[in-house]
C-alpha cells in the first residue's frame, strides 16, 4: 500500500521544471513551491517519527517538526492567494491547483500518521463522525487483528495468513479461522444494522456524495470508464476465473490452502533473514539498485505498529545548490517469519519506492498519480514472481507453473471480490454485508456459503479508506495491461532486465501528475486501458493445467 503525505494522496516536491526547460527561479510559483516542499518534508518527518521508528530526523523531534509544519502551512496559505493565476500558464493553473488542494487538505488533517491513533473501543460508541469511526476500527486491526490466540500462542493477522495457507489439517485451517472471530465482531458487532461497519459504510456512501465521488469513481475517472462499467469489469473478471476454475466448493477456511501450494513448495527457499537479499538481486537485474539505496526498511514487527504494509516519503528528493538531493523512502510492514507469499508483498512495496525515487518534475506534479494507478504498477514487479524462471533464478528451485499461477490468480481474484464487495455496499449502503459477500464468492470463487461469519473483514483497508480496495481488484486489470506494454517495448523482464527501471521512469514515472492520469495511462499504451490483457493471463491458467 502507498501511503500519501498531503491531501489523501498528494505529494509533491522541488526540482526544476523539466518541461518548461527554464530555471526554477523564473517561476511565480518558485517561492510557494519551496515552501510547498518544506512544509511536505515536515510531514513527511512527522510521520516517520509517529510510525515508532525513530525518536528524532535529521537532528530535529517531533517537537521540532511540528512547528516547521505549522509555520510552513501559513506561509502556504499566505502564500498561494497572491499568485497572479490568470497570468500563469495552463501547466503552471495546473500545479497551483494541486498545491492549493493538498494544502487545503493539510490544514484539515493536521499532521500525517499511519499509526493506530483512535481506540477500538470507540467504534461501539453512537455519534462518532465517518474520521473517528475510521480511526477507531484501524485500531481495531492492531489492538485485536495482531493479538489472535490459536493453540495458546499469539498470532497476528498476517502470520494467520499464512498458517491458513500452510497447514494441512483442514480441522486445524477451520480453528485458525476461528480464531478471527474477535476481530470480525470489532468490526461489525453481530450484523446487526447499527454495527460499527454498517455505520461506517453508510458515512462513506454520504462522503462520497458530498465529495462528488468514490474511491470507486477515481478508479473510473482513470481508467476513463464509468463507476457502473467499473462494476461490470470486476464481474467479467470474476467470472472468467469462476469458469477457469474447478467448481467443486471450497470451505473458507480452506481457500488459501488450496490456492497456497505454490508457498507451499516455495516456503523455505524464502526465510526472514534472506528476503531484502533476494528482491536487492531482482532489482539490481531491472537497473534499479541504485535507485534503491536511500530506502529505509521498517519491517520488524513491534506494537502499535500501523497494521498495513505501506510505503512514503521520509525526505523528499529536490534540487539543492545545482544539485539533486536524493529522494529518501521508508517501507513499513511486519514480517515475524519469512516466506515465499511475504516476500512477493515486499517487491510489492519496494515497487512503489522506485515508484517515488523516478520522479524528476516540479513541486506541484511531484506525485505519484491516481490510486489505482499506484497500485497497479507496484504489481508490475511482483507479478514476475509465479513465472517458474524467475522462480529458479532468484529462489533456487521452482515449483510447478500451474499451482503458481493459480495461487498468484486466486489472491487477485479475493482483491477482486472485495473491490466488488466494496462497490455494491457504497451503492446500497443499507446492504446486509454478509449476504453480499457470500453472495459473490460463493457464486464466481465457488467457496461454500458462510453468512453467519463477516469474514470479508480480513483487510485493514475496508475501514481505513472504504472504497481503496478496487485499487487492488481492478488494478490487476491495468497491472497485466501495463506489464504487457512494457514486454512489447523492451523485451521480457520476469529475470531482470537493465533498461527496465531507466525505460519505465522516463516514458511513465518521471511526470508525476503534469496530466491526469487517464491520460497518460492512454499515451503510454497508446489506446484506453483494456482488461484483454488480463484475460489472456487468466487463459495461460487454464492451459497451464
Amino acid at each position: 500500500m502507498m501511503r500519501r503525505t498531503l491531501s489523501l494522496l498528494a505529494l509533491v516536491l522541488a526540482t526544476l521544471p523539466a518541461a518548461a526547460g527554464r530555471r526554477q527561479e523564473e517561476s511565480p510559483l518558485a517561492r510557494v513551491e519551496e515552501a510547498y516542499a518544506d512544509l511536505v518534508d515536515a510531514r513527511g518527518a512527522i510521520g516517520f517519527i509517529d510510525s515508532g521508528f525513530v525518536a528524532t530526523y535529521g537532528g530535529k523531534d517531533r517537537k521540532a517538526w511540528e512547528e516547521i509544519r505549522k509555520a510552513k502551512l501559513k506561509e502556504m496559505q499566505e502564500l498561494l492567494p497572491a499568485v497572479p493565476e490568470e497570468k500563469l500558464p495552463a501547466r503552471e493553473r495546473r500545479g497551483l491547483k494541486l498545491m492549493q488542494e493538498a494544502v487545503e487538505a493539510a490544514a484539515a488533517e493536521g499532521a500525517p500518521a499511519l499509526a493506530p491513533a483512535g481506540n477500538c473501543q470507540d467504534a461501539q460508541r453512537a455519534g462518532l463522525d465517518y474520521k473517528q469511526l475510521r480511526e477507531a476500527l484501524y485500531a481495531c486491526f492492531d489492538e485485536v487483528g495482531n493479538h489472535l490466540e490459536f493453540e495458546g500462542k499469539r498470532e497476528s493477522r498476517l502470520s494467520g495468513f499464512e498458517l491458513l495457507t500452510t497447514m494441512p489439517e483442514a480441522e486445524r485451517r477451520k480453528q485458525m479461522f476461528l480464531a478471527y472471530g474477535p476481530l470480525w465482531q470489532a468490526i461489525n458487532a453481530k450484523n446487526e444494522p447499527d454495527s460499527p461497519y454498517r455505520r461506517l459504510i453508510k458515512l462513506a456512501a454520504a462522503d462520497a456524495a458530498q465529495k462528488k465521488g468514490s474511491e470507486i469513481d477515481a478508479a473510473a475517472k482513470t481508467l476513463g470508464v464509468t463507476a457502473a462499467e467499473v462494476e461490470r469489469w470486476l464481474e467479467q473478471i470474476l467470472e472468467t476465473w469462476r469458469q477457469s476454475t474447478p467448481a467443486t466448493p471450497i470451505e473458507p477456511w480452506d481457500y488459501r490452502y488450496w490456492a497456497g501450494e505454490c508457498d507451499r513448495e516455495l516456503a523455505r527457499t524464502a526465510p526472514r533473514g534472506q528476503m531484502r537479499d533476494v528482491s536487492a538481486r531482482f532489482y539490481r537485474d531491472l537497473g534499479a539498485s541504485d535507485a534503491l539505496r536511500t530506502v529505509i526498511y521498517d519491517i520488524e514487527p513491534r506494537d502499535g505498529k500501523a497494521p498495513v504494509a505501506y510505503t512514503d516519503y521520509v525526505r523528499m528528493g529536490r534540487m539543492a545548490g545545482g544539485k539533486w538531493q536524493s529522494t529518501v523512502v521508508r517501507i513499513s510492514a511486519s514480517y515475524p517469519r519469512g516466506g515465499y507469499g511475504l516476500l512477493g508483498e515486499l517487491i510489492h512495496e519496494e515497487g512503489h519506492a522506485v515508484h517515488f525515487l523516478a520522479l524528476r518534475t516540479s513541486p506541484a506534479f511531484m506525485d505519484l498519480g491516481d490510486s489505482l494507478f499506484v497500485e497497479s504498477f507496484a504489481d508490475v514487479p511482483a507479478w514476475s514472481m509465479v513465472e517458474p524462471a524467475w522462480q529458479k533464478k532468484y529462489l533456487g528451485r521452482s515449483a510447478p507453473v500451474a499451482t503458481c499461477r493459480r495461487g498468484a490468480y486466486a489472491g487477485v481474484m479475493l482483491d477482486v471480490a472485495w473491490s466488488l464487495f466494496e462497490a455494491r455496499m457504497l451503492r446500497e449502503p443499507s446492504a446486509d454485508p454478509n449476504e453480499v459477500w457470500t453472495e459473490i464468492t460463493s457464486k464466481y470463487l465457488h467457496i461454500v456459503p458462510h453468512p453467519e461469519y463477516a469474514w470479508w473483514a480480513w483487510r485493514v483497508q475496508l475501514v481505513h479508506l472504504p472504497g481503496y480496495m478496487v485499487n487492488y481488484g481492478l488494478g490487476s486489470v491495468l497491472t497485466a495491461d501495463l506489464r504487457a506494454r512494457i514486454r512489447e517495448q523492451i523485451g521480457p523482464f520476469d529475470t531482470g532486465n537493465r533498461r527496465w527501471y531507466g525505460w519505465v521512469s522516463e516514458n511513465l514515472l518521471k511526470t508525476g501528475r503534469e496530466q491526469e492520469t487517464a491520460d497518460l495511462l492512454r499515451r503510454f499504451l497508446g489506446r484506453p486501458v483494456s482488461p484483454e490483457a488480463l484475460q489472456k493471463e487468466l487463459a495461460r491458467m487454464r492451459e497451464a493445467k
